[in-house]
C-alpha cells in the first residue's frame, strides 16, 4: 500500500451503499495513517486453472501469479474517512 502494509482481500470486497456511511469495509480495506505526495503499491492476481483432456484420460492443475509495482503521483484523494 505504499506505506509498508499488505493488504491480501479474498474476492473483490463489498460494494460500498449509501447506508454504511463512514464504516470501515468488512472484509477488505486499509487505512493510511499519515499524507504522502507519492505513492507506490504492487498488485498482485493469482489464478489456479483445472484442465481436463478425457480422450486421453488426463487433467491436472496449474496456478499462474502476475505482479506489478508501481508508483503514482497523489494531487487528490477522496475517501470515506471514520474518526479514530
Amino acid at each position: 500500500m505504499g506505506d509498508g502494509t499488505t493488504v491480501t482481500c479474498a474476492g473483490p470486497g463489498t460494494p460500498y451503499t449509501h447506508d454504511r456511511g463512514k464504516s470501515m469495509s468488512p472484509d477488505c480495506g486499509h487505512r493510511y495513517t499519515r499524507v504522502s505526495d507519492v505513492g507506490k503499491g504492487k498488485g498482485t492476481s493469482a489464478w489456479t486453472v483445472g484442465w481436463e483432456a478425457p480422450v486421453l484420460g488426463d487433467s491436472g492443475t496449474f496456478t499462474e501469479t502476475r505482479e506489478t509495482s508501481f508508483t503514482v503521483r497523489v494531487v487528490e484523494v477522496q475517501v470515506v474517512n471514520v474518526a479514530p
